[in-house]
């Protein structure tokens, strides 16, 4: 079963980001891919804060839930739709939502990231909770693919929220990390998560320098239950692709059986 990746280099306007988003979908269908994940806020990045909000989305209707919905149903997939801002609770604030599409274009998931990134080291900083509401609830789905579990970005660094999806076939991590932060950390983070979990994991990334002047880390790959990267894509747009073997995954938990050895 392919899976794959789309790297994007996501700019403050929804339309050119929703055409490139599925233009790259497209060439992973045609590529055999039957899911496919989206960046962290690939419909726009490196939007000023009162941009961000006013591009927020009711629950349920909208432009990027409309393309969503309508782009998995075009091409027959499931479709992790990286992330999107969506109305809070707290009218000064945003949620930031992956939703997950059936490849009939039905919505059958909805994740709000709970972990709020913050950062500061000279020039750079980001204060997420400033603008976004964070979620609560941690979300795992079924497909023909196996039990999968959706975090986004900052997620990665809480390794409790991946325990507490139990036993898993794929994680998929959509993400915007930081140059700074990712060239440190991301690819160790990714693996670890991986290897602990002894799961498929899929990590589409923001990778490039963004109109802002905001530079990404990009690196979206595919990581197998063992910790091997099948494939990556270090900066630029385009579609990262690997095969999901679930023979893969069986031989990894029946040659070490960690998850069965757990005590805690």
């Amino acid at each position: 079963m392919k899976i794959a990746a789309v790297q994007m280099i996501s700019g403050p306007d929804v339309a050119p980001n929703l055409e490139t988003a599925g233009r790259l979908i497209a060439e992973a269908a045609a590529a055999g891919a039957q899911l496919v994940a989206l960046p962290e806020y690939f419909p726009l990045i490196g939007a000023t804060d009162a941009d961000r909000l006013a591009a927020r989305e009711i629950d349920g209707s909208g432009p990027m839930q409309d393309f969503l919905a309508a782009t998995a149903r075009r091409h027959g997939l499931w479709l992790i739709g990286g992330s999107i801002p969506l109305r809070a609770d707290d009218p000064a604030r945003l949620r930031n939502a992956c939703l997950v599409f059936d490849p009939q274009g039905q919505r059958v998931a909805r994740y709000d990231k709970i972990h709020l990134f913050g950062f500061r080291k000279g020039d750079e900083a980001y204060d997420e909770a400033a603008t976004i509401e964070r979620g609560g609830q941690v979300v795992t789905f079924d497909c023909p693919l196996g039990r999968i579990g959706v975090a986004i970005c900052y997620d990665l660094r809480f390794p409790e929220l991946f325990r507490a999806m139990g036993e898993l076939d794929l994680l998929v991590l959509p993400a915007a990390f930081t140059e700074t932060t990712g060239r440190a950390h991301w690819e160790i983070l990714l693996r670890a998560r991986a290897i602990e979990n002894q799961c498929y994991l899929l990590a589409a990334a923001q990778g490039g320098r963004h109109p802002n002047g905001r530079m990404t880390h990009g690196n979206s790959m595919v990581i197998d239950p063992w910790g091997e990267v099948l494939a990556r894509m270090d900066k630029g747009e385009g579609v990262v692709l690997a095969e999901l073997d679930r023979q893969r995954l069986v031989e990894t938990r029946t040659s070490l059986p960690a998850l069965k050895h757990r005590i805690l």
